[in-house]
C-alpha cells in the first residue's frame, strides 16, 4: 500500500510538472524583433558562453584570411525573408523566350512551379511561376529583363519582401518546448501503474505530438518560402498599330449594329400603326361622325332660316302698288 501511495504521489507531481511545461509551450515565445532572447535563451545576435555569434574564437585562424583571429569577426546575417514578385515582358517570340527563360532559371538553381499558356486571338500569351533561390533573386530578374535579346520591353515589374525571422524563431522555440513535454510524458507513461493513468498520459502525448507535427509543417513551409522566392512572369508579343486599328473596326459588327437599328425602327413603326388602327382610328371615326352630324344639322337650320326670310317680299310689293 505504501508503495502504491508513493507511486501515486510521484505520478501526481510529475503530471503537475508536465501541465506547467505544456502551459509554457502553448503560450509560445515572445519574439517581437530579431535578435531578442527566446524565453530567457541566448539572443540571436548576442553571446553564448562568453562568445559572440559570428565571432572567431581567440587564437583560432580566421576562415577568411587564414590568420589568427582577434576575437571579433563579421556579424552573421541570418534574417529569413520571403520574396515574391511579378514581371510582364514583351518578347519577339514567346516559345523561344519560354525555353530560354527555363534554361536560365534552371542554371540558377531554380525550377518552374506553375505554367499557363493560351492564345489571345492570334497572339500567344504565357504566364510562368518560377521558384528561385533567395540569393539569386536579382540574377533571375536580370536574366528575364534580357533573355539574350528576346525581351523587347519590360511592361511592368513588382517585387515584395517580408521578413519572417521572428516567426521562424517562434516556431522553433515552441517545437522545442513541446518536445520537452513529450519526453517528460513518455517517462510518466513508463512509470505509470494504473490503466487510467496510462490512458490519460497517452491522450496528452497524442495532443502534444499533434501540435508538434502541425508546427513542424508550418515551419517547413515558411523555411521553403524563405529559401525559394516566387516570381511570376508573363510573356507576350507586342501588338502593332495596324492590328490595333483592325481590332477596333469589324464589318460584321457594323452590319449587325445597322441591322439591329433597322429592326428597331421597323418595330417602332409597326407598333405605331397597331396603336393607330386599334386606338386612334375608332376614336377619329366617332369624332368624324359627330362632326358630320353637326354640319348636316347646321346646314338644315340655315336653309330653313333663309326660306322664312324671303317669303313676305312679293306680298308687300303688291300692296304698295
Amino acid at each position: 500500500m505504501r508503495t502504491i501511495r508513493r507511486s501515486t504521489t510521484r505520478l501526481v507531481l510529475v503530471v503537475l510538472t508536465i501541465l506547467i511545461l505544456a502551459a509554457c509551450a502553448s503560450g509560445g515565445a515572445s519574439l517581437s524583433t530579431v535578435g531578442r532572447p527566446v524565453d530567457g535563451g541566448p539572443p540571436a545576435g548576442g553571446q553564448t558562453d562568453g562568445q559572440t555569434v559570428g565571432e572567431v574564437p581567440g587564437g583560432a585562424p580566421d576562415p577568411g584570411t587564414g590568420q589568427p583571429g582577434d576575437g571579433v569577426g563579421a556579424p552573421v546575417d541570418d534574417a529569413r525573408i520571403v520574396r515574391t514578385g511579378t514581371i510582364d515582358l514583351e518578347v519577339t517570340d514567346v516559345p523561344v523566350a519560354l525555353r530560354t527563360a527555363r534554361d536560365a532559371i534552371r542554371a540558377l538553381g531554380g525550377y518552374i512551379g506553375a505554367s499557363q499558356t493560351r492564345n489571345d486571338g492570334d497572339t500567344p500569351v504565357a504566364s510562368i511561376t518560377y521558384r528561385i533561390p533567395a540569393d539569386r533573386w536579382e540574377d533571375a530578374l536580370d536574366v528575364l529583363r534580357g533573355l539574350n535579346g528576346l525581351t523587347t520591353k519590360v511592361v511592368a515589374e513588382q517585387t515584395d519582401a517580408v521578413e519572417v525571422t521572428g516567426q521562424v524563431l517562434d516556431l522553433e522555440a515552441r517545437i522545442k518546448n513541446l518536445r520537452s513535454s513529450e519526453a517528460a510524458l513518455q517517462v510518466i507513461a513508463a512509470n505509470a501503474v494504473k490503466i487510467s493513468d496510462v490512458l490519460e498520459v497517452q491522450n496528452q502525448l497524442t495532443q502534444v505530438r499533434g501540435q508538434i507535427e502541425s508546427l513542424t509543417a508550418a515551419l517547413t513551409d515558411l523555411e521553403d518560402r524563405a529559401s525559394f522566392a516566387t516570381l511570376t512572369a508573363s510573356f507576350t508579343v507586342p501588338v502593332v498599330a495596324v492590328e490595333i486599328a483592325q481590332q477596333g473596326w469589324d464589318p460584321k459588327v457594323v452590319v449587325d449594329e445597322a441591322s439591329a437599328s433597322l429592326i428597331n425602327v421597323l418595330q417602332g413603326l409597326t407598333s405605331a400603326g397597331i396603336w393607330f388602327a386599334i386606338v386612334w382610328l375608332p376614336i377619329l371615326l366617332v369624332v368624324g361622325v359627330f362632326i358630320g352630324i353637326g354640319v348636316f344639322v347646321a346646314r338644315r337650320l340655315g336653309s330653313r332660316a333663309g326660306r322664312g326670310g324671303a317669303g313676305p317680299g312679293p306680298a308687300s310689293e303688291v300692296v304698295a302698288s
